[in-house]
């Protein structure tokens, strides 16, 4: 898929964010006459307008599973990720209790990733596109991860390995990682 992205300035950013997201967030993905926000919702209308190859699962049960772990990936990891990224208005304890909760949630997926190559199995999904930027980030936020969690390590050099990930970084991510 031909695609253009704008990097922006979350501390300055452009008045037409707020046009496009009533919200003010980004990404925003606007495509002729649409315009989505929310990155599962924006990732699940590139999946079914680009199906090959399918990232949610066909199943339904399968789908809906997946899209718990969505939901929950949402409430338990990236809900977080807030007080990382607005530092000007987020205290010292209010990110280090960021960071833990991170790396609580993140290490509680070892014995899956320890069984898997990817988290559905052998096959890339959804759930991988959705964690992949979180992890990449892991650095970038200050988290480290304890050992026990080194199933998840491995699973992120195998995502980041895929050739597909590295060519969707932006300037701005690619020197995220050390």
């Amino acid at each position: 898929m031909d695609f253009e992205i704008r990097d922006i300035d979350l501390y300055n950013k452009p008045e037409d964010i707020a046009v496009m997201n009533p919200y003010g967030q980004v990404p925003i993905l606007v495509e002729r006459d649409l315009i989505l926000y929310e990155s599962n919702i924006i990732n699940e209308y590139i999946d079914e307008r680009f199906p090959h190859p399918q990232l949610m699962p066909a199943d339904p049960t399968m789908r809906a599973r997946t899209r718990l772990f969505l939901y929950n990936f949402e409430k338990e990891l990236f809900v977080h990720v807030a007080a990382l990224e607005d530092r000007r208005n987020s205290d010292a304890k209010a990110q280090d209790l960021a960071r833990q909760q991170i790396r609580n949630h993140l290490s509680q997926l070892a014995p899956i990733l320890l069984k898997n190559k990817y988290m559905l199995g052998e096959e890339f999904s959804m759930l991988d596109v959705a964690i992949a930027p979180l992890l990449w980030r892991l650095d970038h936020y200050g988290i480290e991860l304890p050992k026990s969690a080194a199933p998840v390590q491995k699973y992120a050099e195998r995502v980041f390995s895929r050739p597909a990930y590295i060519e969707a970084l932006t300037p701005s991510e690619k020197v995220m990682r050390r």
